[in-house]
């Protein structure tokens, strides 16, 4: 057949383009646009072999074969194939197994069925030269490609280079195109400022209880013994640190925020701090395997309990419409992927009270919610898989994401309701985003 396919190993052409454009093979330090990739890798492939495209093949390795929102993103475009094979981790460094074995089946494969006349690989490994081989003895020529190489050597078999039809090399105005270096002092930002109610609530000191206990845990003694004692003395001469440094306090933990939340009447001896919580609350955490109950008379907040859960307001049909979207449109972005959720969950609440009483209690996700959010997003493959936990860049990326869903959808509600000129309530209008 007059048509061309084409062969990409991932590994190869993304380690080289991060080689290349950030001095290093690995694949974090660079930033990629699929869509300008796989295009351009269409267009110099029907213009160096003269043939239309048939179809890309996208050759990576995956923690357990799992797709990566990279993969999610490919193998929903047109003339896009994905093939993974595990990526294992042994001394420190991860390598991908299955990968070379699956492009030479495909390579053996299509030209044993004559299913195209070109076939260009994009790959510098050795491995591949059997593959290549038998391809030309079936009549497909092979055309060879590169990516220019950032010690101007090569970085290819040589023996690939021999035995291939024709070879290109995709240099570094081409691989810019779709690629970049990742500006690694962005990766980090600085963190928005807080909203003036949780601000007050991080600024505000800690109770008595909270303020012991840390004395304790950090010079070994109550506060009045370690007042009584010396910096640097000891019974048995062994050194003692100094005590803090008069105004410090040690960071707070869920346990102080939570007494903070709810205060009471101050002691008569300090005013200036609220009353601890009463005994018997409640602590709850989340994960991406379901949400934990600290046993406790209170339960959950009155506040939480109320709101229903996504899983609550889906019938069976639009659990199987959410699930086409996953698979087609949502390439798993954590971002996006929070977005998504919060969208769904607002569209079917029976009641706006409900979006309402979400919005005062940024930035704290109702456990309940924050639970079925990330279990959400570990359908993408959003997990770590060290431990099988989502990373905590990704818990606050898709975090980020589920609140800026609300936060639009809550900021086009009240423009809604608010009473215009004659006192009737203006429309939010179809440019608004709540309103599409």
């Amino acid at each position: 057949m007059d048509r061309c396919v084409v062969l990409v190993d991932a590994g190869y052409l993304l380690g080289a383009a991060a080689s290349l454009l950030a001095g290093e093979p690995s694949r974090s330090r660079i930033t990629v646009d699929h869509t300008a990739l796989i295009q351009g890798l269409r267009e110099r492939a029907e213009a160096d072999t003269e043939q239309p495209l048939l179809r890309i093949y996208w050759f990576d390795g995956a923690p357990d074969r799992v797709p990566q929102p990279e993969h999610r993103r490919l193998r929903v475009m047109p003339r896009v194939t994905v093939r993974l094979g595990a990526l294992t981790r042994s001394d420190g460094r991860w390598a991908q197994k299955g990968v070379d074995a699956a492009m030479h089946a495909e390579l053996t494969e299509l030209a044993r069925n004559r299913a195209c006349s070109d076939v260009v690989l994009v790959t510098g490994d050795g491995d591949l030269l059997p593959g290549l081989m038998s391809a030309k003895e079936h009549g497909v020529a092979v055309h060879l490609w590169a990516v220019q190489a950032a010690d101007g050597d090569y970085n290819q078999s040589e023996d690939l280079v021999a035995e291939a039809d024709e070879r290109r090399v995709l240099d570094r105005a081409w691989i810019t195109r779709a690629v970049r270096a990742r500006d690694l002092a962005g990766l980090c930002p600085p963190p928005p400022a807080p909203r003036p109610e949780i601000a007050a609530i991080l600024s505000a000191p800690l109770p008595e209880a909270a303020l012991a206990e840390a004395a304790r845990n950090g010079n070994g003694a109550a506060p009045d013994t370690a007042d009584r004692e010396a910096p640097g003395s000891h019974p048995n001469g062994a050194p003692v640190p100094a005590p803090a440094t008069e105004g410090a306090k040690p960071v707070p933990t869920p346990k102080d925020l939570a007494s903070l939340r709810a205060p009471g009447p101050a002691p008569a001896d300090r005013q200036d701090r609220p009353a601890p919580a009463p005994a018997g609350s409640a602590l709850r955490w989340s994960s991406d395997r379901g949400w934990i109950d600290r046993a406790g008379p209170l339960g959950e907040p009155a506040e939480t309990a109320s709101l229903p859960t996504l899983a609550q307001l889906t019938s069976a049909e639009q659990r199987w419409a959410d699930r086409e979207e996953d698979i087609t449109t949502v390439g798993g972005d954590p971002f996006e992927v929070g977005q998504v959720f919060a969208r769904r969950w607002m569209e079917r609440l029976p009641e706006t009270v409900h979006l309402q009483k979400l919005a005062t209690m940024y930035p704290r996700v109702p456990h309940r919610i924050d639970g079925e959010l990330l279990r959400y997003a570990a359908r993408f493959g959003l997990l770590a898989h060290k431990d099988d936990q989502i990373d905590e860049h990704d818990r606050y990326a898709i975090r980020a994401g589920f609140w800026r869903e609300i936060d639009v959808r809550a900021a086009a509600e009240h423009v809604s309701a608010a009473p215009g000129p004659a006192g009737a309530p203006v429309p939010s209008g179809p440019s608004t985003p709540a309103a599409e």
